[in-house]
């Protein structure tokens, strides 16, 4: 009798704990229980795929109870630029603790360059420019540049470990998250998958090779570039490069972890791997401004869904991931990738679907439970 008093103290004390600091007493993993939501959207999930030349993976985390739904959700996908998050949530943990502020400056160099979008590689050598700059290129509009110096500062262990800390802090396996690497690195690991002299090409190098849209000249254009053969690469065309790239692990995880890490910036503390109320609201504020996914979950939410999220795109796959909520209804976890055809156009139309499927479950229009 006086064990079990105990033990409901204890549990007491845990749940009063768990509500100071923000948290809800069933943070996570209350997948046993089906709600209205899951059923409906697990069957249009199902029908989606079904129309799709390729694989889909999704999941949804109701933030409040922890409900969650997957589909190919513990599965392994390349994450993509997805991995950006966990390097911004590291710079905003670092303005934290005082360690640097968003007006800082870094200097852009030579090797710096990486192939991609955004303004940075518009800017000359030399150019002095904020980390506030760089995070919003490296976010809004997935700026390989702009993301590998903000790397350069905080580092590419630390970003690893917040990554990993996020994960845990939700209850999850951080194991299921692959190491992330520089932009930079992406690219001669993949192309070190064809030849190992890859490691020895830099940024320019890469920038160059991306100027042939076709896949085969691409990959010549990089024998030529060794001063070797054809015949003398490892595998056989782009596909097989990247199919070997995504086996290492880089860069990847389960959908289910990277669910676990938006869960720890939406709702953790600085003390829980998380962020200040402050700079999570900086943050999400800016990942809300992002204009590479118009035409992906976003377009299927509704205009009065708040999506704070990031992209990711890569060979014959897509992602999409992040924070929606409508009004003060819940905050809701999604995470969405796909993998499969050539145009990313086919791609983004599935995603939008899923947005679409997301929205009719009704998970975004459920209300915060009052305490009376």
């Amino acid at each position: 009798m006086i064990h079990r008093a105990i033990c409901c103290l204890l549990l007491l004390l845990a749940s009063s704990a768990l509500h100071a600091a923000g948290m809800h007493a069933d943070w996570y993993y209350q997948v046993d229980k089906r709600s209205a939501w899951q059923a409906p959207l697990e069957a249009r999930l199902a029908e989606l795929e079904g129309d799709f030349p390729g694989q889909l993976g999704v999941y949804v985390q109701d933030l409040h109870s922890g409900e969650a739904l997957s589909w190919r959700g513990e599965q392994h996908w390349y994450l993509a630029s997805l991995i950006k998050v966990p390097v911004a949530v590291e710079l905003f943990a670092r303005r934290d603790e005082g360690a640097l502020g968003l007006d800082e400056h870094m200097t852009l160099t030579r090797s710096d360059y990486v192939d991609g979008a955004g303004q940075t590689n518009w800017q000359e050598p030399g150019s002095r420019l904020t980390l506030r700059f760089l995070l919003d290129e490296m976010l809004t509009v997935s700026d390989n540049t702009a993301s590998d110096m903000l790397i350069r500062r905080v580092g590419l262990a630390a970003s690893n470990r917040r990554a990993r800390e996020m994960v845990a802090a939700a209850g999850g396996d951080p194991d299921q998250l692959g190491e992330i690497t520089s932009l930079l690195e992406v690219r001669r690991a993949l192309f070190g998958e064809l030849h190992p002299g890859a490691r020895e090409l830099g940024g320019m190098d890469y920038i160059a090779l991306r100027h042939n849209d076709d896949l085969a000249t691409r990959v010549a254009a990089f024998a030529e570039r060794l001063g070797v053969a054809p015949g003398e690469l490892a595998v056989e065309g782009y596909d097989a490069a990247f199919d070997a790239y995504q086996d290492s692990g880089l860069n990847g995880g389960s959908l289910m972890a990277f669910g676990d890490l938006l869960a720890t910036l939406a709702r953790g503390a600085p003390g829980q791997a998380g962020l200040s109320a402050a700079s999570r609201e900086a943050l999400l504020a800016v990942m809300q401004r992002t204009r590479s996914g118009e035409a992906r979950l976003k377009a299927g939410f509704g205009d009065d869904v708040i999506f704070a999220h990031k992209t990711g795109t890569q060979h014959r796959r897509t992602c999409d991931a992040g924070i929606a909520q409508r009004g003060s209804d819940r905050q809701v976890a999604v995470v969405a990738c796909t993998r499969g055809p050539l145009a990313v156009t086919i791609h983004e139309r599935l995603l939008a679907e899923v947005g679409a499927a997301i929205e009719a479950s009704g998970v975004l229009s459920l209300p915060v439970p009052t305490l009376d």
